[in-house]
């Protein structure tokens, strides 16, 4: 099982992308099922493989991000200290994606810290497009208008009464 390079895995070393895909669950989920909870232990992080996965905060369950392209990381709460995921993962499509233990993880970024650097270099700018990307949310959001999920072409209907 190899893991596809998307912008996360982009100029790290062949050996280290190996030894993530050597600790990495391929897994296939149910159009609907939950991946993960806001508020659940963070102890995986995801890659997607195929399909789309919708992330929700709060009791309504207001999407704020959707996971559509291939390489794409989430449930990074587990790589950046958080004891919890910080938002909800739930498949809207029948998906495959890689499952990758936390603990797991860290023991390779330990024992190759300069691929390491890299790796949460290329996640930092990706959480970083997403926040940018997620001002328009937050301001459309606010008057209850169409929010665009940046993660796909696809918009949502934000619905105040969910």
């Amino acid at each position: 099982m190899i893991i596809k390079p998307g912008d996360l895995l982009r100029g790290l070393s062949r050996d280290f992308v190996m030894n993530i895909t050597g600790i990495s669950v391929k897994e296939t989920h149910r159009e609907g099922e939950v991946l993960f909870r806001e508020g659940d232990e963070a102890r995986h992080f995801y890659i997607l493989v195929k399909g789309q996965i919708r992330l929700s905060i709060g009791k309504t369950g207001r999407v704020v991000y959707t996971i559509s392209d291939l390489g794409e990381a989430f449930g990074w709460s587990s790589l950046v200290g958080r004891d919890v995921y910080s938002a909800s993962a739930e498949c809207v499509v029948p998906s495959e994606l890689f499952r990758i233990d936390r603990e797991e993880f860290q023991r390779i970024v330990e024992e190759d810290t300069a691929n390491g650097v890299i790796f949460f270099k290329c996640l930092a700018s990706s959480l970083g497009e997403r926040l940018i990307n997620s001002y328009d949310t937050f301001v459309l959001g606010q008057s209850g208008d169409t929010l665009a999920t940046h993660g796909t072409t696809e918009t949502l209907q934000q619905m105040d009464d969910e």
